[in-house]
């Protein structure tokens, strides 16, 4: 069985979570937010730029691109990773190391006054896309790296996945900041 939710259910959950991250950036000072307690270990800014970024060069430009019929193909599965994400609506409870071909550098921050609007403009623009992604037949896809060949609604959906995903980072760096 695969978790199925409409685009209006999708984009309201999005919402949900999206507000969260606009809220919490009113608990950090601009020191908490760029602080690095390690080398390989991101900042807050550091993953709210990933989570702009993904959102909207990947997600949001997937989601676009099958709307589009381009840069895809008609057809194609997910694999076994990507039939698990959605039959329980969540990525795994597990730390991610993209791989490295698929890496680039490392997210530069901007100033965490930067984010309550760019988290917004998110927002936006996948509010846009409800009705079209709700209309779409879902044939024509384009391939994820780690979860196969997904479809406008798919795509869509695993933004709000990445979101939530990424909600148990921001707490493991609030327990940082904390010493």
């Amino acid at each position: 069985m695969t978790f199925s939710l409409s685009p209006v259910e999708i984009y309201e959950r999005l919402g949900t979570v999206i507000k969260g991250y606009q809220e919490a950036l009113g608990r950090y000072s601009d020191e908490q937010f760029t602080h690095k307690s390690a080398e390989d270990v991101w900042s807050l800014g550091q993953m709210y730029e990933h989570l702009v970024l993904t959102s909207n060069f990947f997600f949001l430009a997937n989601t676009l691109r099958c709307l589009e019929q381009r840069k895809g193909q008609l057809g194609g599965e997910k694999n076994k990773y990507g039939d698990n994400i959605f039959k329980y609506n969540s990525f795994p409870p597990v730390k991610v190391k993209i791989p490295e071909a698929l890496r680039g550098s490392e997210p530069v921050a901007k100033t965490r006054s930067a984010y309550g609007p760019l988290l917004e403009k998110v927002l936006l623009d996948a509010q846009k896309l409800i009705e079209t992604v709700g209309r779409d037949a879902g044939e024509y896809k384009c391939i994820h790296p780690v979860f196969g060949w997904l479809n406008a609604r798919e795509w869509y959906h695993n933004m709000e996945m990445h979101f939530k995903h990424h909600l148990r980072q921001q707490a493991e760096l609030e327990e940082i900041l904390k010493g």
